[in-house]
């Protein structure tokens, strides 16, 4: 079901003109949000890492992990993920409009940006140095090897990465999400349902789903 679907609601006294006393608007309060229990983000038995792919939308990976594309919100809470704009990989003709748009021309979008260490090996095949480390251009580094008794300085051991490729990064490591494993699906629904639902014991509680209220400022 939709997000919405599991939102409550409350009646709000209509102030539109013509309005009777008594008359209610049945509104969602959104002051209620969904979220997954913490007990539930704790458990990485419960969720799988999953790809995104291509330029697939959360409804697109809802409809193929769960057979429901209304279940987008789930992708998305399952990953703490708030703003999509952001944090979704965006289609690949919007990726290359915002390069262009931020850096302006061909030739700053592949400058620089900065330089990243190679793999050094020993001579027994140790990583001495491991790929990936932001690092000065130029920089050098000298080991000990005991097999072959020396001291060895590599020089050429850095590597440029450029605004493009440092942008690409970035944006594909949006792809790498974690997902609740369909099996325990029906488990988290129903959960959700009872944490959502109001409970009795208060003056404005009507059902589950529904309480009134004469006061914008609703609690939750």
């Amino acid at each position: 079901m939709g997000y919405f679907n599991y939102v409550p609601d409350f009646n709000y006294v209509d102030r539109n003109e013509g309005s009777q006393l008594g008359d209610y608007t049945r509104v969602k309060n959104l002051f209620r949000r969904i979220k997954l229990r913490e007990d539930v983000f704790q458990d990485i038995t419960l969720f799988e890492k999953y790809s995104i792919r291509g330029d697939d939308r959360p409804d697109n990976v809802a409809n193929l992990v769960y057979g429901d594309p209304q279940l987008d919100w789930l992708v998305l809470i399952s990953n703490n993920i708030v703003n999509i704009q952001t944090e979704w990989p965006i289609p690949q003709l919007s990726f290359d409009a915002f390069l262009l748009d931020k850096y302006g021309t061909y030739e700053k979008l592949n400058a620089v940006h900065h330089y990243e260490t190679k793999k050094v090996l020993n001579s027994d095949g140790v990583t001495i140095v491991p790929a990936g480390l932001t690092i000065k251009q130029g920089s050098t580094y000298s080991y000990y090897d005991i097999s072959g008794d020396i001291t060895v300085t590599t020089e050429d051991f850095t590597t440029p990465v450029t605004n493009k490729e440092y942008e690409e990064r970035i944006e594909e490591e949006k792809r790498n999400i974690y997902l609740l494993k369909p099996i325990y699906l029906p488990v988290i629904l129903d959960n959700i349902e009872a944490d959502m639902a109001y409970k009795k014991g208060s003056s404005d509680y009507i059902s589950g789903t529904l309480k009134s209220s004469d006061n914008i400022r609703l609690t939750t």
